[in-house]
């Protein structure tokens, strides 16, 4: 019987084929997956880290709704040149905040993960409204409906949502008194559900990042999110051997 248990006999049944695919699979799964669950560096220990304001989140959720991951990456590799050109490369940490992460798998346009700061909020409004008019060789499209009306009715649900992952929004005292002793008061005002929408206007009014404070626009939380990114860990502070490189 074993004896004609072949790899033709394998490929010409699809039975088989689709057991012991999954069955290489799985195995080649727990063996890439489950030591991260049991070593306490898999994470770097690095200060500065938190999680998405009400308005960044939103941003970001904008981000995903219009694909902007499926051109640019958020991942700077461990390499020289990539260091030379977007900056120190992205730690593990960076992301532990993030779902679904934002690490992208091509680029058509240069990695965002350093993007914070890099350009005025005027220049990113102008570039998401008419990319051309700034960099004469882009081929992003023009994203016009951003300057409408941003929907938050819905941002405490989503914040509670993303709180069942683990992220560290609060819902009671004991809670916001925890992320006080770990953000500072100021971001753990920020990350207090129950206020989710008066913080995110007041941030919008803020920052007034689309340049028209009469209202919120989705290009005010898009932008808020863009300029946040790569700007919450001091790199000066960092010790090199204190880091793990992604692989």
């Amino acid at each position: 019987m074993f004896k004609k248990f072949t790899h033709e006999t394998i490929e010409s049944n699809a039975g088989w084929l689709i057991v012991l695919t999954m069955f290489a699979i799985s195995v080649g799964g727990l063996v890439e997956i489950a030591p991260l669950f049991l070593h306490d560096d898999t994470l770097e220990k690095v200060d500065g880290v938190r999680p998405y304001s009400p308005l960044e989140q939103r941003g970001r959720d904008i981000y995903i709704r219009e694909g902007c991951y499926t051109c640019h990456s958020q991942m700077i590799r461990p390499f020289r040149d990539e260091q030379l050109r977007y900056g120190h490369y992205s730690l593990a940490a960076e992301s532990k905040y993030d779902h679904p992460f934002q690490w992208g798998s091509k680029r058509t346009g240069p990695d965002l993960a350093r993007v914070g700061g890099k350009y005025s909020n005027e220049w990113h409004t102008q570039h998401l409204l008419q990319p051309k008019s700034v960099v004469s060789e882009s081929v992003m499209p023009n994203y016009p409906w951003l300057m409408g009306p941003l929907d938050a009715s819905d941002v405490a649900d989503r914040m509670r949502a993303l709180r069942t992952t683990g992220v560290p929004y609060s819902l009671t005292q004991t809670e916001f008194d925890q992320n006080v002793k770990q953000f500072g008061e100021e971001h753990a005002r920020m990350f207090h559900i129950p206020d989710a929408q008066v913080n995110l206007v007041a941030q919008a009014q803020a920052g007034n990042y689309d340049g028209d404070n009469r209202s919120v626009s989705e290009m005010d939380a898009l932008v808020a999110y863009l300029q946040v990114l790569g700007t919450m860990v001091d790199f000066s502070k960092v010790k090199p051997e204190d880091l793990v490189k992604f692989r």
